[in-house]
């Protein structure tokens, strides 16, 4: 059992069971906890907006409501997923799906298999978007400002030897790249692997997919993501509603 998990999860129930909100020290003491180690946790959970503050009381936030998301989002992401997985079937690869929402990347959906496996995260998605190909496509579609702020809280940092080797050679890569152009990234996330992402526009919300393969399948990722450029009509036709999730 890791300890500080099990402390965080103590937290969320006994703010879940104050829809008003309640203070640090309440909570703690419904937690079982210190205060020092209650307020710590509080802040990350905050942060990461499981918790919200407001007049130093404390209540469930946005990403704690998506975990349980309510059937209808869970509907709309297992029809995301089988969608998915449709194209994972008929190209081979493992598909992923994700947006730019509310200054974050979320990684919504992947199908992938036990021959095809995903790519491991080994590093924070949202926090290393200027490494991976889902990434790199996101922040291609944002405007400069977007985009700024983006960097400003998520630095570009090096994950292994090919990875961007800084800020302003991200941001001219970004500037150069085609609006509908696929993003191609060869072991800039993780060595031994290379992807490719696919922008999709959906009014006002960056969105895109991507696929993965094994370094020594290189010469599959081209044709590959151009066999899922090719469906991109039927692809985004079945994927629209997942916008509003």
């Amino acid at each position: 059992m890791i300890g500080s998990v099990q402390r965080a999860l103590r937290l969320l129930e006994a703010a879940g069971s104050h829809q008003d909100g309640a203070p640090a020290k309440q909570l703690a003491r419904e937690a079982g906890l210190a205060l020092p180690t209650a307020y710590h946790l509080l802040r990350t959970l905050a942060h990461e907006g499981y918790l919200q503050r407001e007049n130093g009381l404390f209540r469930l936030g946005e990403a704690a409501a998506r975990l349980g998301g309510g059937p209808a989002v869970q509907n709309r992401r297992t029809k995301i997923k089988d969608s998915l997985a449709v194209w994972r079937d008929a190209i081979g690869v493992p598909v992923y799906f994700a947006l730019y929402r509310e200054g974050e990347i979320e990684l919504v959906a992947v199908a992938d298999t036990p021959a095809a496996p995903a790519v491991d995260e080994w590093a924070d998605f949202r926090e290393t978007g200027h490494a991976h190909a889902l990434g790199q496509c996101l922040l291609g579609q944002l405007d400069e400002k977007s985009r700024q702020d983006h960097l400003d809280r998520y630095p570009v940092v090096p994950l292994t030897p090919y990875t961007v080797s800084n800020r302003g050679v991200l941001l001219e890569r970004l500037s150069g790249m085609g609006r509908m152009e696929p993003v191609i990234e060869r072991q800039e996330y993780a060595l031994g692997t290379v992807c490719a992402a696919i922008p999709l526009i959906a009014g006002s919300t960056a969105a895109a997919m991507a696929i993965s393969l094994p370094l020594h399948e290189a010469e599959r990722l081209l044709p590959a993501v151009e066999q899922l450029r090719n469906e991109i009509g039927r692809l985004l036709s079945s994927l629209a509603f997942s916008i509003s999730i």
